[in-house]
């Protein structure tokens, strides 16, 4: 029988009872139906799990009482910060469900010149929220005890501008003549930012490559903005994280 993980933001104290949040026992209780007896694995996003064992359920409210907890990361040595040009529907969602299955420490939702995508700031931020309950949902799925952060909705240059001085810069550039192979790249902090379903325009490109970014081919083929990134996120973590 396959292990169910939830998500719980508490420190964990092996003796001890817990009372899920709404959140969790809505998915324990309603979402999969569990019962009294039934074991689970919490984990807290900060690379501590527990093993639980549910007590009561009244209503709303389900007990758990912790059995055992510890200290367990199965994170990338590739620390990856993932800028995605915003893309259309279950497109956006996709990006972030496999990159958070493939090991990115975080995401910045991008606005780019050519986005086709168009929020006010109150649908924004429940996009944002949205996403973040993708990301934790993929890490009860894939095994991660660290939940990556969806950060806000950012201007491109604003990202650009905010990057750490010793961060690694990658930029996908389908005119680019530089491969992964040739860029000679080193296990640091690093920064990748794909665009639009429309590509960045010339001067975002310029812009980026002008503060440091390396403009970074994936052949001649030109890829779908959801399974660029996929592709470039798995060559990195092949050659610098552990796949």
């Amino acid at each position: 029988m396959r292990t169910i993980r939830i998500y719980e933001k508490s420190d964990f104290q092996p003796g001890t009872e817990l009372e899920l949040s709404e959140q969790a026992a809505h998915h324990v209780g309603t979402v999969l139906r569990l019962r009294e007896g039934h074991a689970l694995q919490l984990f807290n996003g900060n690379n501590q799990q527990c093993t639980a064992v549910i007590r009561s359920i009244h209503k709303k409210q389900i007990i758990v009482s912790i059995e055992s907890a510890e200290d367990y990361s199965c994170e990338s040595p590739l620390d990856l910060h993932l800028g995605q040009a915003l893309a259309k529907g279950e497109r956006m969602e996709w990006v972030i469900q496999k990159s958070v299955e493939l090991g990115v420490r975080g995401i910045t939702p991008l606005l780019t010149e050519h986005c086709a995508v168009k929020l006010d700031t109150r649908r924004m931020e429940k996009k944002v929220a949205q996403w973040q309950a993708i990301a934790i949902s993929a890490c009860e799925q894939c095994g991660r005890n660290y939940v990556p952060f969806i950060h806000p909705l950012t201007p491109f240059e604003k990202f650009i501008q905010e990057q750490p001085e010793h961060t690694q810069r990658l930029i996908l550039d389908p005119v680019a003549s530089t491969k992964l192979s040739d860029l000679h790249l080193k296990p640091v902090p690093t920064s990748l930012i794909i665009g639009p379903e429309g590509g960045f325009s010339d001067q975002e490109t310029s812009y980026a490559k002008t503060h440091g970014f390396r403009g970074l081919s994936l052949g001649r083929r030109i890829l779908r903005t959801e399974t660029a990134a996929i592709v470039s996120q798995s060559l990195l973590q092949g050659l610098l994280g552990d796949l």
